[in-house]
């Protein structure tokens, strides 16, 4: 996948096209499938997932019902073995091979959701001017402990300014994501759900929802708990290596860094998790409670969420 051109390959028949990224590399993708004799209503078209670059292609999909996934680059990577070399034509039958060999466990993927695309895009541009804004406050700080300059210094006055407009652009953006999910009924009720509950703020409920599709592309909560990074696992093997279990580092990061800004929200304002910290805190590290917290969030937001119920503090089981 590229912005302007895009390698397919079919692997049961070892044949590759290269077609520009548009309707006019569709129409010849289609005449190349019927002269090659493939059948799409029984294929499926599988795509690394690039963030953006794939989404003509998927419109193009859904407009011609044709089945389609798209799979991370890594797990592709991983699958490959030993590899020497590559350009785009070696990326395309690798993808195509990996389909061929994985057909059994792929699903196709959901319906594209305009609001869930839309969302991303806004979260995604309100992530550039938080690190933008992040920038601009750590140069001030260095440049005002190694210059002993003062708040009427040009440059610092400069940065403040660009930090101030920055922040304007923020709460416009988050203005702008709240019209967008009240267009969508399903979302608009997990987002009141999710941020019923202590220390899921706004943000964090957008995000989850973006990334979740709005808890369709994810089985249940463990599985995205460990797509973000906080279900940790063994390391150990045969009699002699006996690792502590840790999370892997192969996880959504962002996703990660957010959860722990509401977890320690939680610890702070919801009494249960507190009391569970506390008596966590006695024979563990914080960052391992705090990592604990973080996974009884994501099992909260989903168990809500299935069952279509807002967060109750202090809930009892009825005896």
């Amino acid at each position: 996948m590229s912005k302007l051109t895009l390698d397919v390959n079919c692997a049961e028949l070892n044949i590759h096209i290269k077609i520009t990224n548009g309707s006019a590399g569709f129409r010849l993708f289609l005449k190349w499938c019927k002269e090659s004799g493939i059948d799409l209503k029984k294929s499926i078209v599988a795509m690394e997932y690039t963030g953006g670059y794939e989404y003509k292609l998927m419109q193009f999909c859904e407009a011609k019902k044709i089945q389609y996934s798209r799979i991370p680059g890594l797990a592709i990577k991983n699958s490959l073995g030993i590899i020497r070399g590559k350009n785009d034509k070696v990326d395309a039958r690798r993808i195509a091979q990996y389909t061929n060999e994985k057909h059994k466990s792929i699903t196709p993927a959901n319906p594209i959701n305009p609001t869930i695309v839309g969302l991303r895009q806004f979260l995604s541009f309100r992530k550039r001017l938080v690190r933008e804004s992040a920038g601009y406050k750590a140069t001030m700080k260095e440049r005002k402990e190694m210059y002993t300059v003062k708040n009427n210094d040009t440059l610092v006055r400069i940065m403040n300014k660009k930090i101030k407009e920055n922040n304007k652009l923020v709460k416009q953006l988050e203005i702008e994501m709240q019209a967008l999910i009240q267009t969508d009924q399903k979302i608009l009720t997990n987002y009141n759900i999710v941020t019923s509950i202590r220390g899921i703020g706004n943000v964090n409920a957008l995000m989850t929802i973006a990334y979740t599709e709005n808890f369709t592309c994810f089985k249940n909560a463990r599985s995205y708990a460990v797509y973000v990074g906080v279900v940790p696992f063994d390391h150990s093997s045969g009699t002699s290596l006996h690792g502590r279990k840790r999370v892997s580092n192969m996880a959504n990061k962002e996703l990660k860094q957010e959860l722990n800004q509401a977890a320690r929200v939680a610890i702070e304002w919801n009494k249960d998790l507190k009391l569970y910290a506390e008596n966590k805190r006695k024979d563990k590290p914080y960052k391992v409670v705090l990592n604990n917290v973080k996974f009884k969030l994501i099992l909260r937001m989903f168990s809500l969420v299935k069952r279509g119920e807002f967060y109750v503090d202090n809930y009892q089981k009825v005896a």
